[in-house]
Formats: structure tokens, C-alpha cells, sequence
């Protein structure tokens, strides 16, 4: 039998493989996944609902439903300042993780380099291998998780030509820091002039509480591939529906990929995501859930900082990336194992996320605030037993 060589140089998701091993444990409370703890809103399942019964059934386009292009279009431009064309520039994906695949895989060949800071979601990495390609990370743990214009100079006087792409997450997945306009436009310039298509995955853009988000597109959209989604703003992740935007040039690539991987989306999935992303009952949804996540979020990082947490302020997303405590052990597998299986809470060890991830742990805040201080009180037992 033969198998894909390169499916030999990647591992199973650390993230999931790691929530599979202690889901067993009794009465264990998870802060693990990225998965909102609300509900899709009403007039978002009715509107999935109405097509169901209008018998919409047959293949949609494979960049999308006209409606939810049309409607992608309008929240970037609404919430971004962001302008692309419904007919030419937008991909309707399976959620921003297949955009993730289709973005990579459309422009990397054997041997191209990816530029990801690190500590990074792990998905980005397995994708460039599986295209051929080379991971090149650049460790941000002492930049405050953020890549500097002197780090991305950095490793294109090193790489040359063989840098094709650089994935920016922000906010980001697993420390929920992200980028002020200033620091984006100090990126764009560097890479202006470059032959670096700049993959931004901001599918959480919705959940930024100190400021507002910015997108790398404004200064650079020539050169840049943007993911977004309602899987974490509009709590849709089951609805599997994200989309990519770019210029047409690159539009046409990523299209190619996704309509062989995919065909098309669900058409029930993408008439509720074009609710959520089109009207201004939808934008209202996500400013009530970003209220509620922007409280739970103080709470559990005052909490962890008073148990000796050391913890970057997290701007946007919904997850505390945090350092363990001096005098604690300090292998994050072994922490988070133990605590799981003692302390009956679940999180992530920081390792799942890379270089720079070691010694801490990522704790989701997408759970109610009652479990959240559960959670803090048997955190506490468990560090001071």
C-alpha cells in the first residue's frame, strides 16, 4: 500500500489529541476548545431553516451563494474599511480551516518557504508540508507574541526568493494578542515590493475589547489573502462556513483548490451565514456575545495573576495564554496532565502551539463565568496542595 510520504512528517492535532486524552477523566471542567458556549442566534437557525423549506438542495456556486458573497462584502467593507468585489474576490470555504488549506496550497511549491510566528495555531504547519513546503518559524515569545518589522526583515535577508508566504493569526490563537494599525503598516512596509503573499487568518477580528481591529489588507491588499468566518463570531463553528478575500489574481488560484477539494458549501449553511454576516440583527449578536467574553476575560486573568500566573494581556480572541508559576514543574504536558487528572481542569499545554509555547498553558475563556471560577478554585487547590 502507498501513502503520501509527506503525511510521515506530520502529527495527528495536538490540540485535539491532547483534549481526547483527558475527556475521560470524571467530573473534569474544559477549557480547551475554541468553541463558543452560545447559541447560534434565532434569526440565523431561521434563516437556514427558510431555505431548507424553500427546497434550496441543488449544488451552489463553488465560490458561494450570491447572497453570502454579496453579504461577506459588505461586513468587511462595514467593519474593516476593506473593498472587494462579490463576483471576483471572494471564496466561500468550509469554515476558515479549509481557507487555511486552500490559501497554502495555492501558493506554495516544493521547497517554497512559509514565514509563521510562533508560538501558532497547528494547522498552518501540516499544511505546508503537505504542499511541499517548508514551516520557517520565528519565535515571538519575547516580542509580546507579536512579529516586529525587524524579525520579518530579518528572514527575508535570510530566505531571498525562497519566502513565498507569511501567515499572520491575529487576533491570535493561542495567546489572543494582536496587531495596532501602527505595527501592521510597519509589516506592510517591509514586505511591500516583496513577492510575499501575507495569508491573514482573522477569523476572530470580531473579538478585539481594547480598540479596534485592523486589517493588514488596508495596507497591503495586493499582496494579501484574508480568512474570516462566523464560526467564532456568531458561534456558527458547526455551520462550517468561512471565506477567503484577496486580489483576483490570487482569488482564482485559491478557487481552483477549494472546487476540487470541495465543490461547494451547504446552501442551509451559507443562507444563515449570510444573516449573520448582512444584516445589523447579526452584528448586534456579536457585540452582545464580544460583552460577555470581554467580562469573563478580566475575571479569569486578574484571578490566574493572583495565583502567580505570568500573563501577556490577551487583546482579542477568547483564550489566556499563561505562564506557569515559578516553583511549580515547570514541563507544560506534565502540568496540564496533572492538573487534569487531579485538579479536574482541563487546558491545553502550551508546547501544542510550538516554539515559544513551552511553560505555559492555553485556558479558553469560551465557557460561562460560573465555570470559570469554578475552574480558578480547583486551579488553586491544585497549585497549593
Amino acid at each position: 500500500m502507498s501513502l503520501n510520504e509527506r503525511l510521515t512528517q506530520i502529527q495527528p492535532n495536538a490540540i485535539r489529541a491532547f483534549d481526547a486524552q483527558i475527556s475521560d477523566v470524571a467530573d473534569i471542567l474544559k477549557l480547551t476548545l475554541g468553541e463558543p458556549d452560545f447559541n447560534v442566534p434565532s434569526h440565523i437557525k431561521q434563516a437556514a431553516i427558510d431555505s431548507i423549506l424553500a427546497d434550496d438542495s441543488h449544488y451552489a456556486p463553488a465560490a458561494g451563494t450570491q447572497a453570502l458573497r454579496e453579504a461577506a462584502v459588505h461586513f468587511l467593507a462595514d467593519r474593516y474599511n476593506l473593498q472587494y468585489d462579490a463576483d471576483s474576490q471572494v471564496i466561500v470555504t468550509l469554515g476558515a480551516t479549509e481557507g487555511i488549506y486552500d490559501t497554502i496550497t495555492a501558493v506554495v511549491n516544493p521547497g517554497d518557504r512559509v514565514l509563521i510566528p510562533a508560538p501558532n495555531f497547528p494547522l498552518y504547519d501540516p499544511t505546508v508540508v503537505l504542499a511541499g513546503g517548508v514551516p520557517t518559524y520565528v519565535d515571538t515569545s519575547a516580542t509580546d507574541f507579536l512579529l516586529t518589522p525587524d524579525q520579518l526583515q530579518g528572514a527575508i535577508d535570510t530566505y531571498g526568493d525562497q519566502l513565498v508566504a507569511v501567515v499572520l493569526n491575529y487576533p491570535s490563537n493561542p495567546t489572543g494578542a494582536t496587531y495596532t494599525s501602527e505595527q501592521l503598516s510597519a509589516l506592510a512596509d517591509v514586505l511591500r515590493g516583496t513577492d510575499i503573499t501575507v495569508i491573514a487568518d482573522e477569523i476572530y477580528s470580531e473579538l478585539v475589547y481594547d480598540g479596534q481591529h485592523t486589517s493588514i489588507a488596508q495596507y497591503l491588499p495586493d499582496q494579501t489573502l484574508v480568512l474570516n468566518g462566523v464560526s467564532k463570531s456568531h458561534a456558527m463553528t458547526g455551520y462550517r462556513i468561512g471565506f477567503v478575500v484577496g486580489p483576483t489574481e490570487l482569488i482564482r488560484a485559491v478557487g481552483l483548490i477549494h472546487q476540487f477539494a470541495v465543490t461547494s458549501a451547504s446552501n442551509p449553511a451559507m443562507a444563515g451565514a449570510a444573516e449573520a454576516l448582512g444584516t445589523e440583527a447579526g452584528r448586534q449578536d456579536t457585540l452582545a456575545m464580544k460583552t460577555e467574553y470581554a467580562t469573563r476575560r478580566d475575571y479569569l486573568v486578574k484571578a490566574l495573576r493572583e495565583l502567580g500566573f505570568a500573563i501577556p494581556q490577551p487583546a482579542g480572541a477568547f483564550y489566556v495564554f499563561a505562564q506557569i508559576p515559578d516553583g511549580l514543574a515547570q514541563d507544560d504536558v506534565a502540568f496540564s496532565l496533572a492538573l487534569a487528572q487531579e485538579g479536574k481542569v482541563a487546558v491545553i499545554p502550551g508546547s501544542a502551539f510550538g516554539i515559544g509555547g513551552a511553560g505555559y498553558i492555553r485556558l479558553s475563556y469560551a465557557a460561562s463565568l460560573a465555570d470559570l471560577q469554578t475552574a480558578v478554585a480547583r486551579i488553586a487547590a491544585f497549585i497549593t496542595d
